[in-house]
């Protein structure tokens, strides 16, 4: 499933990142649905350090990545979506995705490259 993104400057890193933004979006759920049953986040961030943007798995609130500024986070821990989708965690990621703050992923994304 394929997300329109109303930001160009995000969808654009994200794009040269990746080589598409599909293959990103994949990236991202296929990290998330590693973790399904388990516990953590999935965290698309900006390194400060390497001014390039990663996806990463997190297992606790306390652990991220080096130098990572988060430009988006999942929380893929069982009861974040068990309640409502069950052991279907491919349709709670799909409902994230369908309600992702694409112009506030922005904001932040922009702020994180200014910080550079």
């Amino acid at each position: 499933m394929s997300v329109q993104v109303s930001n160009r400057s995000l969808r654009a890193a994200l794009t040269k990142a990746w080589g598409s933004f599909e293959t990103w979006e994949k990236d991202f759920r296929r990290t998330g649905l590693s973790l399904a049953g388990g516990s953590g986040w999935v965290i698309l961030a900006y390194n400060l350090h390497t001014r390039s943007l990663h996806n990463h798995w997190a297992w606790d609130h306390m652990h991220g990545a080096a130098a990572g500024v988060p430009i988006l986070a999942l929380d893929i821990y069982e009861h974040s979506f068990h309640m409502d989708y069950g052991t279907q965690a491919a349709k709670y990621i799909d409902a994230c995705f369908r309600n992702l703050d694409w112009e506030a992923a922005d904001r932040r994304y922009a702020q994180a490259v200014g910080a550079t």
